[in-house]
């Protein structure tokens, strides 16, 4: 590993642990996020990390404090690292084709389809408790239908 990468490595490890202390489990191969899509049952909640501004002061937060309101709360949790993990997020990107690229985002993955996509604009655009509350909004619906 050169020594750009190392430093990389420990740049991020904070933005990993953000998600995976709250119980997110991050698809790091294309292989794993293969295997997550074909297998998952129910609603997945599929955060699309980034090392941008707007991913540590909004769209993290967001999403852990989302899921932790809920009730009932979606089946699976996982991430992928943008720019960080570039195929196994370009393979998470592959299933949903018909969205443009965009880090960080969020996408809501239900009975083997797209269900709903939040998109950088709509991150860096609003507070932190306008996405978590945008969010928790849809997850209740999307969960409990």
């Amino acid at each position: 590993m050169n020594a750009y990468d190392e430093y990389m490595k420990q740049v991020v490890k904070p933005m990993r642990s953000e998600l995976t202390d709250a119980g997110f489990t991050e698809l790091v191969t294309p292989e794993d996020v293969q295997n997550h899509m074909a297998n998952a049952e129910g609603v997945s909640l599929i955060m699309i990390n980034s090392v941008c501004g707007c991913a540590a002061g909004l769209a993290r937060p967001a999403v852990v404090a989302a899921v932790n309101d809920l009730d009932k709360k979606p089946d699976n949790l996982v991430t992928v690292f943008a720019g960080q993990d570039q195929d196994a997020t370009a393979t998470m990107r592959s299933y949903f084709e018909e969205i443009p690229p965009s880090s960080p985002s969020i996408a809501i993955w239900k009975d083997k389809e797209l269900a709903y996509f939040i998109p950088r604009e709509q991150i860096e655009s609003n507070s932190m408790e306008t996405i978590k509350d945008h969010l928790s909004g849809v997850l209740t619906q999307i969960v409990s239908s």
